[in-house]
């Protein structure tokens, strides 16, 4: 019988599946930052930015439907294509989408000072 995987090891499927999802689909400065032990409500943030309100939604699409597959549940989902960011709270894994003037202004990297970027894709 195949074992289900732990809760840790969906997390890290869905760390690559959106990446690669990201990646797919050409957003830009995608940043993978360890949050544990800084941030109370998860332990990694992935931070992306995208260049329209079309490529925001395709993002947002294909990140969830490739979570969706992996099991993992969206437990909550703020923003849309129309208001320059989105976030997708996935427990451990939080994914920020933003359009470049949100990206700026909220500076998530500097709001974390001591948290460690893991992986950068440009």
């Amino acid at each position: 019988m195949e074992s289900q995987n732990t809760y840790h090891e969906k997390i890290d499927e869905g760390i690559e599946a959106a990446l690669q999802a990201s990646s797919d689909i050409q957003a830009e400065n995608i940043r993978l930052i360890d949050v544990s032990g800084q941030c109370e409500f998860a332990d990694y943030f992935i931070v992306l930015t995208v260049q329209s309100p079309r490529q925001m939604r395709a993002v947002v699409d294909e990140i969830e439907s490739k979570l969706k597959i992996l099991s993992l549940p969206l437990h909550h989902r703020e923003g849309d294509n129309t208001s320059g960011w989105t976030l997708l709270d996935y427990g451990d894994l939080v994914v920020h989408v933003f359009g470049q003037e949100f990206r700026e202004y909220y500076s998530l990297e500097d709001a974390w000072p001591d948290a460690r970027t893991v992986r950068i894709i440009q």
